[in-house]
């Protein structure tokens, strides 16, 4: 076999890729030696003696895999995780998350007539004290206040 390293070199600069995604045809390989210039180089790259490898890509498949997995909880064990509780999810996304679905269930209540603006604004001043744990804990406090004013 010969030495094309050069006819690979000046193809690499003529295709604008790298030498090793050079791909040389081994049935035109005395006709790729002779060609000492970039001009005979071009002329064998449009025969189609000479041409550049596609180029490699790294694929997402075992990645995307792992996403559906996590989706539905598996792979999400004490063991694969790194950083403390806080640093997963801060707990600022966790009350941001919580003060929200309880200011729109209290806004719901008032405007369908559960409840008077007088107890919303006391309960909602409650929330933004961190009094309630949930919807469902506001809720609960909410039918004993309603209970004991009736």
């Amino acid at each position: 076999m010969s030495d094309l390293k050069n006819q690979r070199r000046i193809a690499a600069a003529v295709l604008k890729c790298g030498v090793n995604r050079v791909w040389l045809d081994s049935e035109r390989e005395d006709e790729i030696e002779n060609a000492i210039s970039r001009e005979d180089i071009r002329g064998l790259i449009e025969e189609g003696a000479i041409r550049a490898k596609p180029v490699k890509g790294v694929s997402r498949g075992r990645a995307r895999l792992l996403t559906a997995k996590r989706a539905y909880g598996h792979c999400k064990g004490h063991g694969r995780r790194k950083g403390a509780a806080n640093a997963r999810t801060p707990s600022k996304r966790v009350w941001i998350k919580k003060i929200r679905a309880i200011r729109r269930e209290l806004r719901i209540l008032r405007d369908d007539g559960s409840i008077d603006a007088t107890l919303y604004r006391r309960i909602y001043r409650k929330a933004a004290g961190g009094q309630y744990r949930s919807v469902a804990h506001m809720k609960a406090q909410l039918e004993q206040i309603q209970g004991r004013m009736n």
